[in-house]
């Protein structure tokens, strides 16, 4: 059986402290948060979290447990995963050596959880998916003693990975050993091509005669070429360039419209095309940022109530600013909140008579409520 592993307690933390920064630790946030019922616990689970009152934190499959200094025993158990979804998983980490190096350097790939998903392998929890216990008479569902386990946990996770493989069941030598005895998946029999056997025993064909080369032929230079804007050629050519370097790490690149794509230029080769704070929202946010600049809408009324005890708790009992809410916008003075439909708060502040991308979005709108 994978052992355990145990953690110390966290000290306490700064009041602006953020929970989780990587994405599969806000993806576990995001689980836990969206299970619970009562906001003002999870207001109340953040403050224990971030003033250090939980005890050393212990991990092992299926739960993750620990103690509060009031003595109370604190449990979230998490469904693991059966040998067969283990047998799958292995299968996609093992299909691409950038996952087993990425997983080692501590960093869960995007494309390794979606591959892991479409084999039906859930590995991020989703909403139900933890179940808290906890000894302390609160009905809460969780109570503010695991939602500050949760919280805390996200911190063990941002750090290292195999935390939430170590709870879905196996833990980091185990997962490695088995990699390494691991042959590559066999590829179907109805794979086109030619076996690997095969196409060495053919050798190599001869190379064919070099074209005739005319030394009196001298290509033109791009800049003798009325017909062509060197400039902007080499522009185009350097962004192609990124968005390869992008879909390679990525697998994946969002479909942009020609305007998007045109904003995305400016912001990237700091082009001047009269787009200056659609490029600015691009630098901090992408396609997200710029749509949170052009666009209202109206969000879930769960994110925004979520997002209304976040900025409470960030006044860590004071009253917060009263803000002004419309729609995805919420005013405090001359500064302005929208939240993106990525999910994420992006600042904005007062410029003579229009409203300015700020800086970099965040999941808690309280780290920008200048407070």
């Amino acid at each position: 059986m994978t052992a355990a592993r145990g953690f110390a307690a966290f000290a306490p933390q700064r009041a602006g402290a953020r929970f989780a920064t990587s994405w599969w630790g806000r993806a576990w946030v995001k689980a836990m948060e969206d299970t619970s019922l009562d906001h003002g616990l999870l207001r109340k689970g953040r403050t224990y979290a971030k003033a250090g009152q939980l005890g050393p934190i212990t991990v092992s499959p299926g739960r993750i447990a620990a103690v509060s200094e009031s003595e109370y025993d604190t449990v979230v158990r998490v469904e693991q995963l059966t040998d067969a979804a283990w047998e799958r998983f292995l299968d996609q980490v093992a299909a691409k050596a950038g996952h087993i190096a990425a997983l080692l350097d501590r960093d869960m790939p995007h494309d390794l959880v979606q591959a892991a998903e479409d084999a039906a392998v859930p590995l991020l929890p989703a909403v139900g998916d933890l179940e808290p216990e906890c000894s302390c008479p609160d009905w809460g569902h969780p109570c503010k003693h695991a939602a500050a386990l949760c919280y805390q946990v996200s911190w063990l996770l941002d750090a290292d990975p195999f935390v939430l493989l170590l709870m879905r069941g196996r833990g980091e030598d185990e997962l490695i050993e088995a990699l390494q005895q691991r042959d590559a998946p066999a590829p179907p029999p109805s794979r086109l091509g030619t076996p690997a056997a095969e196409a060495f025993a053919i050798g190599v064909a001869p190379l064919p005669e070099p074209p005739p080369f005319d030394v009196a032929f001298t290509p033109p230079a791009l800049d003798d070429n009325p017909g062509v804007n060197v400039a902007a050629l080499a522009v185009l050519a350097a962004s192609a360039a990124g968005r390869a370097r992008e879909l390679l790490l990525r697998g994946r690149l969002p479909e942009l419209t020609e305007y998007q794509d045109r904003v995305r230029l400016a912001a990237e080769h700091d082009l001047d095309l009269g787009l200056d704070s659609a490029v600015t929202a691009w630098r901090y946010g992408g396609a997200d940022g710029l749509d949170v600049l052009e666009t209202a809408w109206t969000p879930p009324r769960r994110d925004l109530a979520r997002a209304q005890a976040q900025l409470a708790a960030g006044w860590e009992g004071e009253q917060p600013p009263q803000a002004e809410a419309w729609r995805n916008r919420w005013t405090l003075g001359d500064l302005q909140l929208r939240y993106g439909r990525d999910g994420r708060w992006y600042p904005f502040a007062r410029r003579e008579d229009q409203w300015w991308p700020a800086g970099p979005p965040e999941r808690d709108p309280a780290l920008l409520g200048g407070h």
